[in-house]
């Protein structure tokens, strides 16, 4: 153990003698390190609540087989959604003694991945499919935390309410569905690892890569990709917005819902009518022209809209499915890229780009204007 991290042992300690043990406030030390850590004392005072103590051993029970059954099955879509990036995230942190984990809503484990010693007991229990691992079942812990807390939090050893899960440091971040319902959460979790609490960052985005994946998956007819003036669309940081042939949401991200107020009520069946102030079908048409709009909403703001037609992501962001684009290909696409740059006008994007008018038109497979 590193003597920088002994001052902030030192402090968690404080914090547990005070609230667990005396039932007084968290200690200034641990709040002055972690002012953003409220939400620790939160969930260590439901603990106690339900007449948990911190010296009770935990049992990582796996839930009954035909319950395990049912959260595998519910989660199809989930583990389908998650998988590719889950092996990207395992790439990432392979040399950090961390792993990956994947529950459901109510924190059930339905997928792991990454370097997982399975010599190690500690890692074994909390990464066999079916293990409850909710903050009922196993107290303070980043996977219960994110989900009560529904955001993102990184949790280090001794912050776990209980003494024998005081040996895991771990990232959280929830997962929400394309109907604005919580459907998971994503963990990375290291056992007597250094503190890199810089993995919560990379959990956070990894969830956001889930959950637009989650979106893409939602039977739909037109996929919006949104975004502000001045964003250039194509990346994690869209919105995107799911709409069937008659202009009805079907789906959205987190992103959508946070640009799009009228979608914070996730229960309300809504047309898209009632998010843009223009004609509708217009959104439908641009698909053929390969166009970004910049699209009026009710409020008197603004923003840019890219339409796709289903399964048209475009190639940029089909090359993301393995990291490989060939060249032609990203040629091709940096050129269209460049005309939705210059909202559709042709001759600015090919001065952007210092090819002539006719290379354009010839790389997107149109003919050139007389």
């Amino acid at each position: 153990m590193s003597l920088a991290s002994e001052p902030r042992l030192q402090a968690i300690a404080q914090a547990r003698q005070a609230v667990l043990a005396e039932g007084a406030a968290a200690t200034d030390g641990l709040l002055e390190r972690r002012p953003e850590a409220a939400w620790i004392e939160r969930s260590w005072r439901r603990c106690l609540a339900r007449g948990h103590r911190p010296d009770e051993p935990v049992a990582f029970d796996i839930v009954p087989a035909q319950a395990g059954r049912r959260a595998e099955e519910a989660s199809h879509t989930l583990l389908e959604a998650a998988r590719p990036v889950m092996s990207k995230l395992a790439r990432a942190i392979a040399g950090s003694r961390y792993f990956a984990v994947l529950t459901d809503a109510q924190g059930i484990v339905v997928g792991v991945d990454g370097a997982i010693d399975r010599s190690d007991r500690r890692a074994q229990l909390i990464t066999r499919i079916g293990v409850d691992l909710s903050e009922p079942a196993v107290g303070t812990t980043a996977i219960g935390a994110a989900l009560a807390e529904l955001q993102p939090v990184w949790l280090h050893r001794g912050e776990h309410f209980f003494e024998d899960t005081g040996c895991y440091s771990c990232a959280g971040a929830p997962l929400v569905g394309p109907d604005g319902a919580t459907v998971g959460m994503l963990d990375l979790t290291g056992i007597d690892a250094a503190e890199r609490p810089e993995l919560r960052h990379l959990v956070a985005q990894s969830a956001r890569s889930i959950e637009n994946a989650l979106a893409i998956a939602r039977p739909h007819a037109l996929l919006l990709r949104l975004g502000w003036i001045g964003h250039r669309l194509g990346d994690e940081q869209d919105g995107l917005l799911c709409l069937d042939d008659d202009g009805w949401v079907v789906g959205a991200n987190p992103g959508a819902r946070q640009m799009l107020a009228p979608l914070s009520d996730a229960r309300a069946r809504t047309h898209c009518s009632e998010l843009f102030a223009m004609a509708w079908e217009s959104l439908f048409d641009a698909v053929r022209r390969d166009e970004t709009l910049d699209v009026p909403l009710w409020s008197g703001l603004a923003l840019q809209v890219l339409p796709r037609a289903a399964g048209q992501l475009g190639t940029a962001q089909a090359a993301t499915a393995d990291g490989r684009l060939p060249l032609r290909d990203l040629e091709t696409e940096l050129i269209r890229q460049a005309v939705r740059d210059a909202r559709g006008n042709v001759v600015a994007a090919a001065r952007a780009l210092g090819i002539s008018r006719a290379t354009v038109y010839r790389k997107l497979g149109r003919r050139t204007p007389k």
